[in-house]
C-alpha cells in the first residue's frame, strides 16, 4: 500500500478455502470495520465543519454552560483521535484520556437527540400556520440543538473509533475482540444514520420556512419574538438565520435547482411568474416535477387586493405536478407563503373542459376528485390551447381504483340483498322491472 510515493503497509491475498471463518474475522474484519469507522468519522466531521457559520453569538446566548460542556468533550475526543492517527495506534496512556468519557458522551448525545426529536414532534403536531409560528419562535433553539446533535454525534463516533482501534489491536490474539470491532462499527453506523436523519428532518423544516419568508415579495410573515415589530426586521432576522444554517442544510440535503416555467401556463400575459416560482420551489418534494401553472379566477374574492399583485388580482394559483395538484389564493401565497390544499394526483376521477353559459363565456375546467367537485374559471384572454393542455395533463390520471368501484357495487346491490332477506323471513318483497329497475340503477 503506497502513500505519497512510498510503501506504508503490506497486504496479501488470502484464499478463502485455506482459512476458517473465525480466522477471516480475525484477519480481515477489524481492518474493514476500521475503514468503515474512519469513513463515518470523516462524514460527520465534514458536516460539523460545514456548520461553522452558526455564530457563537447565536449559540452562546441561549445555552452557554451546555455548549461549553459539549465543546470540551468534542475537543478532548478530537485531540485524542488526532494523536492516535499520528501515532498509528491507540496506546494505553492515550486511551485512558477518554476511557471514562463514555457516560458523558452518551448523555450529551441522548440529550440533543431528545431535544431534536421534541422539535420534530412539535412541528408535525400542528397545522401549517402553527408549524410556522413554532419554527419562528424557536428558530435559534433549533439551530443550537441541531448543531449540538451533530457535534455530539461526531464526538461519539470518534470515541467509538478509538474503542474499535483498541479492540482491533487485540484482535489477532482474541477472536472476541475482532468481532467486537465489527459490532462497534455496525452500531455506530446505525446511531450516526439516526442522528443524521433526525437532524436533516429538522433542518429541512426550518430552512424551508426561512427560505419562503425571505422570498416573499408581499408583506413578510409575522416577526420573530424579541425583534422589532415590522416586516423589514422579520425578513432581516429570517435572512440572518438562513445564512447561518444554509451551509449545513445544503450539506445534509442539497437544494433543488430553481424552478423554470413549465410548458403549460394558463395565465394573463401581464402576470409575472417569477415570484410564484421562487416560492413554489420550496414546496416541491425531491424529484417532483412541475408540469402546469394555472391562474383561474378566485370565485370567493372579498374585494380588490393591493396593486402589487398586478395580473394575479382575485385569482387562484393552481400548480400541477407529477404527484399532486397544489392550490392557493395568490394573495395568501405571495404574502404568507400559504397553500390552500394539495390533492394527490391519484385522487382525480374525472376532468372536463367547458365554456360557461353566462354572458362572459369564460372557459371552465371541472375537476372531480375522490372527495370533491371543483370548478376553475379562466379569463377569456387565456389561450384555449393551454387550457386544453391543462385538462389533458389532469386527464392522464383519471381512474377509479378497484376498491372504490367495489364499494359502489356493494351499495348498488345492498338494497336488493336486504329485500331478499326480508322475503325469506316472510316480509313482502317484489322484484323491480322495467322503469323501476332503471330507477334503481340510477340510484
Amino acid at each position: 500500500m503506497f502513500s505519497s510515493g512510498r510503501i506504508v503497509h503490506q497486504a496479501r491475498f488470502i484464499p478463502v478455502t485455506a482459512v476458517s471463518a473465525a480466522q477471516i474475522a480475525v484477519t480481515i474484519g477489524p481492518a474493514l470495520a476500521m475503514v468503515a469507522l474512519q469513513m463515518q468519522l470523516s462524514q460527520i466531521t465534514g458536516l460539523v465543519r460545514t456548520n461553522i457559520a452558526l455564530t457563537s453569538q447565536i449559540l452562546t446566548t441561549i445555552r452557554n454552560e451546555q455548549w461549553a460542556e459539549l465543546t470540551a468533550l468534542v475537543a478532548t475526543v478530537d485531540r485524542v483521535v488526532d494523536r492516535a492517527r499520528e501515532a498509528e495506534s491507540v496506546p494505553t496512556s492515550l486511551w485512558d484520556t477518554v476511557a471514562g468519557s463514555e457516560a458523558s458522551l452518551r448523555k450529551q448525545r441522548e440529550q440533543y437527540r431528545l431535544n431534536v426529536g421534541d422539535h420534530i414532534r412539535q412541528i408535525h403536531r400542528v397545522d401549517a400556520h402553527g408549524r410556522r409560528e413554532y419554527l419562528e419562535t424557536n428558530a435559534e433553539a433549533i439551530l443550537f440543538d441541531a448543531n449540538a446533535l451533530l457535534s455530539s454525534a461526531k464526538a461519539w463516533t470518534g470515541y467509538q473509533a478509538l474503542h474499535a482501534a483498541r479492540a482491533s489491536a487485540a484482535g489477532p490474539e482474541d477472536a472476541g475482540e475482532a468481532r467486537l470491532v465489527d459490532i462497534i462499527a455496525r452500531d455506530t453506523r446505525t446511531e450516526l444514520d439516526s442522528a443524521l436523519a433526525e437532524t436533516t428532518n429538522l433542518v429541512d423544516s426550518l430552512t424551508r420556512e426561512l427560505r419562503i419568508i425571505v422570498e416573499l415579495p408581499g408583506r413578510a410573515a409575522l416577526p420573530l419574538p424579541g425583534k422589532r415589530k415590522d416586516s423589514i426586521a422579520a425578513r432581516q432576522t429570517s435572512a440572518r438565520l438562513l445564512e447561518a444554517i444554509e451551509p449545513l442544510a445544503d450539506a445534509l440535503h442539497p437544494p433543488a435547482p430553481p424552478l423554470e416555467a413549465p410548458g403549460v401556463v394558463c395565465a394573463p400575459e401581464s402576470l409575472d411568474l417569477e415570484p410564484y416560482l421562487r416560492i413554489l420551489r420550496w414546496f416541491l418534494e425531491d424529484g417532483e416535477t412541475l408540469r402546469v401553472l394555472g391562474f383561474p379566477d378566485q370565485l370567493d374574492a372579498p374585494g380588490p387586493i393591493s396593486a402589487i399583485f398586478g395580473g394575479a388580482k382575485e385569482k387562484l394559483l393552481v400548480a400541477v405536478t407529477d404527484r399532486r395538484i397544489i392550490t392557493a389564493k395568490t394573495n395568501a401565497f405571495l404574502e404568507q407563503g400559504e397553500i390552500h390544499q394539495g390533492i394527490p394526483i391519484d385522487r382525480v376521477r374525472y376532468v372536463r373542459a367547458a365554456t360557461t353559459q353566462d354572458r362572459s363565456a369564460r372557459s371552465a375546467i371541472d375537476l372531480i376528485t375522490r372527495d370533491e367537485n371543483i370548478r376553475w374559471l379562466f379569463h377569456t384572454d387565456i389561450d384555449n390551447t393551454h387550457l386544453d393542455a391543462l385538462a389533458a395533463v389532469l386527464a392522464e390520471s383519471m381512474t377509479i381504483p378497484d376498491v372504490e368501484r367495489d364499494e359502489l357495487q356493494r351499495r348498488r346491490y345492498a338494497p336488493i340483498e336486504a329485500a331478499g332477506k326480508g322475503e325469506s323471513t316472510g316480509t313482502r318483497s317484489t322484484e323491480p322491472t322495467g322503469s323501476e329497475a332503471t330507477t334503481c340503477d340510477a340510484e
